[in-house]
């Protein structure tokens, strides 16, 4: 899955552990456990699912999902219109997914649940 670099250099930092993506149908099977290979640049850093949520909009899911796991470095209005600016709002009506991920370097028990 490609990244824009700014989120991939938090994803291999470990510090963004929400990406957030809408209900592709593609995407619709992904589940914990599966692995995720973020690239950006020609770089790669592999994580694994530790859950996925589906929510109705940008805002619920980052109500429930918090900013700080979606965007450490980014207030909740400013995230919201940055997602919004990716995609639109024909976009989100199809649904959005938040896919909790953990480097696979660091993996361990995860101490992060769905909600």
């Amino acid at each position: 899955m490609n990244l824009y670099r700014e989120y991939f250099d938090l994803v291999a930092a470990g510090r963004k552990t929400v990406e957030v993506r809408v209900c592709y149908p593609k995407l619709r099977s992904l589940k914990m456990g599966d692995h995720i290979r973020f690239t950006s640049e020609g770089d790669e850093c592999l994580t694994h699912i530790t859950c996925v949520a589906c929510y109705s909009s940008f805002e619920e899911m980052l109500d429930t999902e918090g900013p700080a796991n979606v965007n450490p470095d980014s207030p909740r209005e400013e995230q919201l219109a940055n997602i919004r600016r990716i995609y639109g709002p024909e976009k989100e009506a199809l649904g959005v997914l938040a896919i909790g991920i953990e480097r696979v370097e660091q993996a361990s028990s995860s101490s992060r649940t769905c909600p």
